[in-house]
């Protein structure tokens, strides 16, 4: 919640910068994978405040806005940069989240964050709209 930065680590580099990590949101398609790698994960067990299934949310341009529910909208910030803290909870998890494509750049697969546009309520099974930004369209960053 709130305008300005909570994550414990960019708060020491710069309490004043923008919060574009209100919201977090993973896909149960990495849940899915990381359980038949043996993982005892399930969803919301990451941090994640919402579970998507058949959203590509690592592949949205950044500005995307996510309708969810009758009132709620999300807009799509950046990539969720992974921390140790997934290891606490599970050896190897971190890992897990994290590939290198053909070229050798990271890949960053633990789901995206975003930022409240509108409130609202929130519940199991609501359907969730995709609305592209006007383009050009930007890849997610890590933010």
């Amino acid at each position: 919640m709130g305008v300005t930065v909570k994550h414990r680590s960019r708060v020491r580099r710069d309490p004043s910068q923008p919060n574009l990590r209100q919201v977090h949101l993973i896909h149960a398609e990495l849940v899915d994978a990381l359980q038949s790698q043996d993982f005892a994960v399930s969803a919301g067990a990451m941090g994640e405040n919402i579970t998507t299934r058949g959203i590509d949310l690592l592949g949205l341009p950044r500005s995307t806005q996510l309708r969810i529910g009758a009132t709620a909208v999300v807009e799509v910030t950046g990539l969720r940069n992974p921390c140790y803290q997934l290891n606490t909870f599970q050896p190897g998890l971190m890992a897990a989240v994290l590939d290198r494509d053909a070229q050798g750049n990271l890949i960053r697969k633990a789901g995206v964050m975003g930022i409240v546009l509108a409130g609202g309520v929130v519940s199991v099974s609501d359907l969730i709209g995709v609305t592209l930004p006007d383009g050009p369209f930007h890849p997610l960053e890590p933010v």
